[in-house]
């Protein structure tokens, strides 16, 4: 099986793991590094893969829990970390640096050479995992 053609019986957490070593350099590092850090704040975390299509095969890395946590993007000059509900999420910290225009996604930009916040970020999932418990309990 090859890195361009996921198959169907691979796990999302396998392909990831592709999509990372295919992107490589300074992004698939901090792709590798944010994943572990969500995986940190939340063992329980899901990876998923959304929004798959002929530009992008092997769709967008996503962590769940009782809902959408985030995404995680990774393009030219960034790695794009989306919170689904980072709008309602408390942010102390001044991670959230993209778009910040809407009423419910919030976003980290992180650039090469970009330090991570790691304890704010932690915070933030955590935030996102209590957000999402507290919706599907109503």
């Amino acid at each position: 099986m090859s890195p361009s053609s996921p198959d169907a019986e691979q796990s999302a957490s396998e392909i990831i793991d592709e999509k990372i070593a295919q992107v490589g350099g300074w992004r698939g590092a901090m792709l590798t590094r944010l994943r572990a850090l969500i995986k940190q704040a939340d063992p329980e975390a899901v990876e998923e893969l959304k929004w798959r299509k002929p530009s992008n095969p092997s769709g967008v890395p996503v962590w769940s829990n009782g809902g959408i946590i985030c995404t995680g993007e990774t393009y030219k000059d960034k790695v794009k970390l989306t919170f689904a509900n980072g709008a309602a999420l408390d942010d102390p910290s001044g991670l959230f640096n993209s778009s910040l225009e809407g009423n419910t996604r919030r976003a980290i930009d992180l650039r090469e050479g970009d330090a991570i916040d790691e304890g704010a970020l932690k915070d933030l999932v955590r935030q996102a995992v209590s957000l999402n418990a507290s919706r599907t309990r109503g």
